[in-house]
C-alpha cells in the first residue's frame, strides 16, 4: 500500500502532460497504516489489519468523465478502484483483480485514475485519460494491464508508448490529454479521493465502505463474495 498526504489542492498547468501537484512524499511503510481507523474487523492476506472506512457517495462513481467500467456492466456487484499507475501495491492487483473479473462474471470494476504519486504519474494518467476518450472501455483496460506489466516508471513518454502500440495516434492523444477538459477531470478524482478519505493507493470502495491499500487475493475476493451476498464487506 502507498500512503500519501493530502495532496489534493487545486494543481496549476506545466508544460507537456503534466501539472504540478504538491509532493506527496516517499512510499511508506504498512506501519504507518495500523494509525488508519478500521471500521470493520478486516485482516489482509498477511495478517495485518486493513484500515477502512465507511462513505457516502452523492451519486454512481462509475458516471464521472474519465471512469472507465470494465467487467460486467451490469453485475450486481460493483468493486470502485483508485489507482495510481506507478503504485506497486496497484501493479500487484491489476493482475489478481484481472482474474477476479475473468472469474466473475457479475463483477463490475469501476477504474478511476488517481495520480498522487508525482508529476511523472500525472503525466502518464493524461494520456490514459485521453485513451478513455478516444477508445472504447476494452482498449482502456488493455492500457492499464499493459502499463502495469511494465517495470519502471510510468511517464508520459512510456504511456503514450504503450497506447501507440495498441493503435492510437500519439498526436492525437497528446492533443487530447493536454486539453483543459483532462485537467479538469484528473482535478476532479483528486477532489473525490479526497472527499472520501481516502489516504493510500490503491484504494476501493464496495458496499459504501472505502478499503485502504491491497489487502490481497484472497481477502479481496471475500469483499467481493460477501458485497454479493449480503451486501457488507462482512457478512
Amino acid at each position: 500500500m502507498i500512503l500519501v498526504q493530502t495532496l489534493r489542492r487545486a494543481a496549476a498547468l506545466t508544460l507537456t502532460l503534466a501539472f504540478f501537484v504538491p509532493a506527496p512524499g516517499a512510499a511508506q511503510d504498512r506501519d504507518r497504516s495500523a494509525a488508519l481507523v478500521s471500521e470493520y474487523p478486516l485482516a489482509g492476506d498477511d495478517g495485518q489489519r486493513v484500515p477502512n472506512h465507511t462513505v457516502r457517495l452523492l451519486g454512481p462513481i462509475a458516471g464521472l468523465p474519465g471512469v472507465v467500467t470494465v467487467g460486467n456492466p451490469s453485475g450486481n456487484t460493483t468493486l470502485v478502484e483508485f489507482y495510481d499507475l506507478n503504485c506497486p501495491y496497484c501493479r500487484i492487483a491489476s493482475a489478481d483483480i484481472a482474474d477476479m473479473v475473468e472469474l466473475d462474471g457479475e463483477l463490475k470494476l469501476v477504474l478511476v485514475p488517481f495520480p498522487v504519486l508525482g508529476i511523472a504519474s500525472v503525466a502518464a494518467s493524461r494520456v490514459e485519460l485521453a485513451v478513455a476518450k478516444l477508445g472504447s472501455p476494452q482498449q482502456f483496460y488493455d492500457f492499464h494491464r499493459k502499463i502495469y506489466a511494465q517495470r519502471g516508471t510510468a511517464d508520459g513518454a512510456r504511456a503514450l508508448d504503450v497506447a501507440a502500440s495498441l493503435g492510437f495516434d500519439i498526436k492525437t492523444l497528446t492533443e487530447v490529454g493536454n486539453s483543459d477538459a483532462v485537467t479538469e477531470t484528473m482535478k476532479a478524482h483528486l477532489r473525490l479521493g479526497n472527499s472520501l478519505g481516502l489516504a493510500a493507493t490503491p484504494a476501493f470502495i464496495i458496499a459504501g465502505v472505502a478499503i485502504l491499500g491491497y489487502p490481497g487475493r484472497y481477502r479481496l475476493q471475500a469483499i467481493v463474495d460477501a458485497a454479493a451476498t449480503c451486501g457488507k464487506v462482512v457478512c
